[in-house]
């Protein structure tokens, strides 16, 4: 999908009254009923009426700043206004109250209107699965295998719902249109209307003798596998949209999408803020006030890190360029260890004496180095 700032012809730091007033002049241009010999245009419209679902809410429009499309997948349900809830109603039902909906034109004052045909088999459901990937794969991206139980195309009708040699049949209620008129009194006179035929449920075609894999349905449950691109920078709550992956629709319907929630495994090493990572680089006392250089492991292989005399505990170095790629974005974040002093539990005498004597020279007051005897009995009865 395009840009959705491009689809509403505004400027990313368009405001939300801007945004609403774009998106209702846009969708009065791609209303399908507006233009009913186009049919771009009915995914046009859709592809907008995302675009304006994410950017009037708030907290979806800043996801899709920072991650692009992949930050607000899983918010298609959310329930954004349409084309249909801008115009009250939509397009749909003035064009269908004024000419007739799908069709004769009955006693409609204006003459007959157009004539709709079947329409055609429902959208299979989204499906939503979730995937643990680790922590290496969301720095730098990976390709991984996904599984789960799908409805499929049933192989033996091939989706058709019939049984083998026999084909579906033409709906009597309806006449194979799909659709059943029906008058109606109104102060303009005699309008007609249409609603989807009950019997076949809109497809104008009926199985007399369902397939007897899938009882008529077209589509059978069965295991899925599909290889799945993960973008380098997701972390965990990322979403990921597989158009047309999803459930397939019943007798040859269009499939749904796939949704696929991602949740990324801790590391031992590795905490991440943001688009940087954060570890912690262990140092003696000897260490941090003489200084050292040492060999940091990074997830891009071995680097020098140089420790100066006098390092003080949480003294942070940055690595540039060493964290996690940024999503939908250029270049990476950065890599900072921050300075761990570790303080020795355990001494022998000669480390006493020396600490001791280091300490009388700073004329530092300290203990003798071991635990006493009160000491360990008022810690027997802690």
């Amino acid at each position: 999908m395009a840009d959705f700032y491009e689809l509403l012809g505004v400027s990313r730091s368009a405001s939300a009254d801007e945004i609403k007033k774009a998106y209702r002049k846009r969708a009065r241009e791609l209303h399908p009923d507006a233009n009913p010999d186009d049919p771009s245009d009915e995914a046009q419209c859709k592809d907008l009426s995302r675009a304006y679902q994410v950017l009037s809410d708030d907290s979806q429009r800043a996801r899709y700043d920072q991650f692009g499309e992949a930050g607000v997948g899983g918010a298609s349900g959310g329930g954004g206004p349409s084309a249909d809830d801008i115009f009250g109603g939509g397009l749909g039902d003035i064009f269908e109250t004024f000419f007739g909906g799908a069709g004769g034109g009955g006693g409609s004052p204006f003459g007959g209107g157009r004539q709709r045909g079947p329409s055609g088999p429902p959208r299979g459901q989204d499906a939503e699965v979730i995937v643990d990937v680790d922590f290496v794969q969301a720095v730098f991206g990976d390709q991984i295998d996904v599984e789960l139980k799908l409805p499929v195309r049933c192989d033996t009708c091939d989706g058709s719902g019939a049984a083998e040699n026999t084909e579906p049949v033409r709906c009597s209620e309806c006449d194979g249109s799909g659709q059943v008129q029906r008058v109606r009194q109104s102060l303009l006179g005699q309008m007609v209307t249409a609603s989807p035929c009950q019997r076949c449920g809109g497809l104008g075609e009926v199985i007399a003798t369902p397939c007897s894999s899938c009882r008529g349905e077209g589509r059978v449950t069965d295991d899925v596998a599909y290889k799945v691109d993960i973008p380098a920078g997701v972390d965990t709550g990322s979403t990921l949209r597989l158009t047309r992956r999803g459930s397939a629709g019943p007798r040859r319907g269009p499939n749904g999408d796939l949704y696929v929630h991602l949740r990324v495994r801790p590391d031992e090493n590795y905490t991440r803020d943001g688009d940087d990572l954060v570890t912690e680089v262990g140092v003696s006392i000897a260490q941090a006030a003489l200084g050292t250089s040492m060999k940091l492991e990074t997830l891009d292989g071995t680097e020098d890190l140089v420790i100066p005399p006098g390092t003080q505990p949480g003294r942070e170095f940055v690595l540039k360029q060493r964290g996690v790629h940024r999503l939908q974005g250029r270049g990476r974040g950065d890599l900072i260890a921050r300075v761990r002093v570790e303080v020795p539990t355990t001494l022998s005498d000669d480390e006493v004496d020396l600490l001791r004597a280091y300490a009388e020279g700073r004329d530092e007051d300290v203990g003798n180095g071991k635990e006493g005897l009160f000491s360990r009995i008022k810690s027997a009865f802690s």
